[in-house]
Formats: structure tokens, C-alpha cells, sequence
């Protein structure tokens, strides 16, 4: 089974190893369900939220097998929800479940035994879910941690970051999600998603926090590979390169802030200040790359066999 997993980047979109042959690709791989995020009204509760939800999004806050094969929390749980067309080898049973205990992803919580559960739904009724998220009970915090340090075998995460993943899962809720249940995957909320987790890097690096700081550009970089993956075809070697100079400049700032260098934070504003170009270039080309419905099914043809 890990021979199977470390193989996964032999796929046209790597995502199209862990999605059920039976679903749909344009809805699996082309849409997400939209976001049920209620932002607080509280700005340091607020930015709290953001440093969660970009840890979300970055296999670098895991570790082992699961890093290696580009898995996150978001694989499991798009935008917060459920994935019902999750199918990992040796991991899942039917679409949409898991075995979280299984020694492919765990050297701690590896029972032996094949026993995928459901996914649940981080954004369904509080009540259903299995940790108590009462901030007054501080069950969910060492929850989260053993997730990432025990279940994925991840780094110890920074007191921030723990807390951050917290944040956001308290404020996923039923009551904030929108009329409309999906939205496009594409280069907009892509770049959108890695602006985001730039400006909750900039907040920590300005606040001394150069370990979380490095985190969320790694979540930044995370959702650029997203969009790479997909403007493979010779056609876009040219909005390609200029993605990738984007995500090595990304790269020196994270050697940067690990260093404590202080032009870490205005390489950070001025990346922020050109990506509007970036994704203007991205978004130009975008109906010839894997984000187009047509192509994206083409492409689901052409993903591993067995």
C-alpha cells in the first residue's frame, strides 16, 4: 500500500488518486462545496480563524505518509464539509470514509484492523460531531493535536497554529453556509486562499511568530501547486514558469522568516502586491489548462490503473 500512495504524482492531478472512479470529475475535482464560515466579530479571534483555516490547507502541517502523498485536512474535509468522493487505497472501504487508524498514515494509532468510518461533516450541527467544541471544555485543542502529531505523525504544532485549527473549527457552522452548496475550483479562489494565508503570515511575523508565519506560507505555496498541477500542457510553459518564480520566491521568504531575516516581511508585502498580475495571467489561460470541465474529464481518463 505505501508503494501504491508514494506513486500518486504519476497522475495528471494528483487529487484524481484519492476520488472514488465513480464520481463525477468536474464536480469532484472541479467544484468544492461552498465554505459554512462564520468570520467572528472579535479581529484577534478573527485572526485566529485565518491561521487555521491556512493550516488546514497545507499538507505541511502533517507528516509521514500523509505529507508525502499531498494529503491535508482539506482532502477529507473540502472547505470544511465532507469529501463523499474520498476513496484513498488501503484507507477507504466505500467513497467517502476513512480508516484513521491505519499504519499507512500512523506509526501511533495503527490498530491492524481495516475499519473505515464516514467523514463527518466539520461544518454539520455541533451536537453530531464527536469532540465537544465548548472553548469552557478544552476538549478539542489536544484533540486536534493528537490528529496531527499521532493519527498523520506530523511536527509538534506551534501554540498558535493549535490554537488557530481550533478557532476555525468552532466557527465552521451550519447557519453560515450559503444558498449556493458549490463553487468553482479555479485559479480565483485558489490565489484567493493563498492571499489569505500570506496576510495571516504577515500578522505573525509582525507579531514574533516566525514558526507560524512559515506555516502559512507553506499553506500559500500548498494552494499554488494546486494550480500548477493543472497548466501542465506545453501550450502554458509561460504562465507555468511565471507560477513556479512565484512559489520559489515564496520559498525564499519561508528560509527567511525560518531564519529570522528581516526582509522577510517586505518580500512578503510585495509578493502580496504583484499576485493580482499573477493571477491576471493564470486566469487568461485558464480555459486551456485542467480547471476547464472538458479537459479535467480528459485528464480523469488518463489517471492510474486498478
Amino acid at each position: 500500500m505505501a508503494a501504491r500512495a508514494t506513486s500518486l504524482g504519476d497522475a495528471p492531478i494528483r487529487g484524481l488518486e484519492w476520488v472514488a472512479k465513480t464520481a463525477d470529475p468536474a464536480r469532484a475535482l472541479g467544484s468544492v462545496p461552498t465554505e459554512c464560515l462564520k468570520v467572528p466579530a472579535d479581529p484577534a479571534l478573527a485572526a485566529k480563524v485565518e491561521i487555521g483555516r491556512a493550516a488546514f490547507r497545507t499538507q505541511a502541517l502533517l507528516g509521514g505518509q500523509a505529507a508525502r502523498a499531498g494529503v491535508n485536512c482539506e482532502t477529507c474535509h473540502r472547505n470544511g464539509r465532507t469529501n463523499p468522493d474520498f476513496l484513498f487505497p488501503g484507507i477507504s472501504g466505500a467513497p467517502g470514509t476513512a480508516d484513521v487508524t491505519s499504519s499507512l498514515f500512523s506509526t501511533h494509532r495503527g490498530n491492524g484492523i481495516d475499519d473505515p468510518k464516514p467523514i463527518p461533516d466539520l461544518s454539520g450541527p455541533k451536537g453530531k460531531l464527536k469532540i465537544d467544541q465548548d472553548p469552557g471544555q478544552k476538549k478539542l485543542e489536544p484533540f486536534i493535536h493528537g490528529l496531527i502529531t499521532e493519527e498523520f505523525d506530523g511536527p509538534e504544532p506551534t501554540p498558535a497554529v493549535l490554537a488557530g485549527l481550533a478557532a476555525y473549527v468552532r466557527a465552521l457552522s451550519p447557519a453560515a453556509c450559503p444558498a449556493k452548496t458549490r463553487e468553482p475550483l479555479d485559479v480565483a479562489l485558489l490565489m484567493s486562499d493563498a492571499r489569505r494565508a500570506l496576510k495571516a503570515a504577515q500578522a505573525q511575523t509582525a507579531a514574533g511568530d516566525d514558526p507560524t508565519a512559515v506555516l502559512m506560507v507553506a499553506s500559500a505555496r500548498s494552494r499554488l501547486g494546486l494550480i500548477d498541477e493543472r497548466y501542465a500542457a506545453p501550450a502554458l510553459a509561460k504562465p507555468r514558469a511565471d507560477l513556479r518564480a512565484a512559489s520559489a520566491r515564496l520559498a525564499t521568504i519561508q528560509a527567511d522568516l525560518h531564519d529570522h531575516r528581516p526582509n522577510a516581511a517586505p518580500e512578503l508585502a510585495a509578493w502580496l502586491a504583484a499576485s493580482p498580475r499573477l493571477e491576471a495571467e493564470l486566469a487568461a489561460r485558464q480555459s486551456q489548462s485542467l480547471f476547464d470541465p472538458a479537459r479535467l474529464a480528459q485528464a480523469a481518463k488518463r489517471r492510474l490503473p486498478g
